[in-house]
C-alpha cells in the first residue's frame, strides 16, 4: 500500500517536543484505520485500503497458504510491522509478509520485528505508488529481505526484486498479464502468482445485479 508524507502533530509543549515515533503513534491515535510509517526518517501515512485492494491481499494470500508457508517453519501475516536499519525510528509495515515461525522472539519495539525473520514483504499499491516503488525499495534492501513483491495496480505489472546488497535490488523483473510468476525457493515451497488474476482482482468492480425471483 502507498503512503504520502505528512506534517507531524502538533507538540504537546515546546519544552517537550515529539520525537518522530511518538508523532507516528499520536497520529495512529488520531486516525484510527490509517496506515503510519516511518521511512528514511520522513513520517507518512495511508489512507485505509478500498475493496479492489482488500481483493488483491485475498486472492495473492491464497497461493501462499496453499503451498504450506502459513504452517510449519513459516508464518503468512498481514500488516506485522518491520523495525529498519535506516534510522533510529524507522519502519514500515507491509501489506503481506512471510516470516519464519517463531519471530514473536524477535520483537524489536512498537509492534516492529527484527527484519532477520522476513522472507519476503509484499506491497499492493494505491494513489502514491512511487513510496512502494522507490523509497521503500532501498528500504527493504538496507534491511535484507530476500524477495519484495509489488502489485502495482497502476501500470498493471506485479516486480518481483531479489538479491539485496547495498541499500537496492541486484535483480528487478517486471511481470505483464498473461505470465506467471514463480517466487524464489528461498520461501521454503513453490508459490506461483497469475498475474492477469491478480492484477484483475485490483480493479474496481461493477455493480451486479441481484438474481430474479422465480
Amino acid at each position: 500500500m502507498s503512503a504520502a508524507p505528512v506534517e507531524y502533530p502538533a507538540y504537546p509543549n515546546e519544552d517537550q517536543p515529539l520525537t518522530l515515533l511518538e508523532a507516528a503513534n499520536r497520529l495512529m491515535e488520531q486516525a484510527p484505520g490509517y496506515r503510519v510509517e516511518i521511512i528514511g526518517g520522513q513520517l507518512t501515512v495511508t489512507p485505509p485500503a478500498d475493496m479492489p485492494h482488500s481483493r488483491v491481499l485475498n486472492k495473492i494470500t491464497r497461493p501462499f497458504v496453499a503451498a504450506g508457508l502459513d504452517d510449519g517453519e513459516t508464518e503468512v501475516h498481514q500488516g506485522i510491522g518491520l523495525w529498519l536499519p535506516d534510522g533510529p525510528d524507522d519502519y514500515a509495515i507491509p501489506d503481506l509478509v512471510v516470516v519464519d515461525a517463531g519471530g514473536d522472539e524477535h520483537l524489536v519495539k512498537n509492534s516492529c520485528y527484527d527484519p532477520v525473520v522476513f522472507r519476503l514483504v509484499l506491497e499492493v499499491t494505491s494513489s502514491n505508488y512511487n513510496t512502494d516503488l522507490r523509497s521503500k525499495v532501498g528500504a527493504y534492501a538496507s534491511a535484507m529481505v530476500p524477495v519484495y513483491v509489488i502489485v502495482n495496480r497502476q501500470h498493471q505489472r506485479i516486480h518481483v526484486l531479489t538479491d539485496p546488497a547495498d541499500g537496492d535490488y541486484a535483480s528487478h523483473r517486471v511481470y505483464a498479464p498473461g505470465e506467471l510468476v514463480t517466487l524464489p525457493d528461498t520461501l521454503g515451497a513453490k508459490v506461483t502468482l497469475d498475474v492477469d488474476e491478480i492484477l484483475t482482482a485490483g480493479r474496481p468492480q461493477a455493480g451486479r445485479t441481484a438474481p430474479a425471483d422465480v
